[in-house]
Order: C-alpha cells, then structure tokens, then sequence
C-alpha cells in the first residue's frame, strides 16, 4: 500500500466521530472527546499496522471508531485519486 501525506488529501471534518475546537491541539481535527488525530490512525495503518496493533496504541479509541477512521480516510483518498 503506498504511504500517502493523508494531512492534507482528506477532509476529516466531514466525518462524524471528528471535531475541531480552538485551542484544542491548535483547532486542528482530532477524533470527538480526545486529542487524537485522525491522520495518525490513518498513518499508522498506511504503514501496515493491523487495527489491533493501532488500538495499542491510542487506547482510548474503540476498535470500532479506528476501523470508521481508517475506512473514511480510505473513502476520501479513494474519491481523490480513483
């Protein structure tokens, strides 16, 4: 699977577990009720980590919430470049 810069191809605001608060990690979009990037979910599966594997490591994410991240980054980057 090819390593894209996924920080600036996907409008993770369109996605309903996002948020976006001033002050909150600068405004930048991170997963609601956390200070979790989407991008570094979607990273980290790019890079071949397995959901279990990425659940490891942002613990506070439900398998279920990596698995909508990752398949909404992939819907996006898919829409981009078809």
């Amino acid at each position: 699977m090819a390593v894209m810069d996924t920080t600036t191809e996907i409008d993770w605001m369109a996605c309903e577990l996002i948020e976006s608060i001033p002050g909150k990690v600068s405004g930048r979009p991170v997963v609601r009720g956390t200070r979790v990037m989407p991008d570094a979910i979607l990273h980290s599966y790019e890079l071949g980590d397995s959901v279990a594997e990425i659940h490891e490591g942002f613990p506070t994410l439900s398998v279920l919430q990596i698995q909508r991240l990752i398949e909404f980054g992939l819907e996006q980057l898919e829409q981009r470049y078809p």
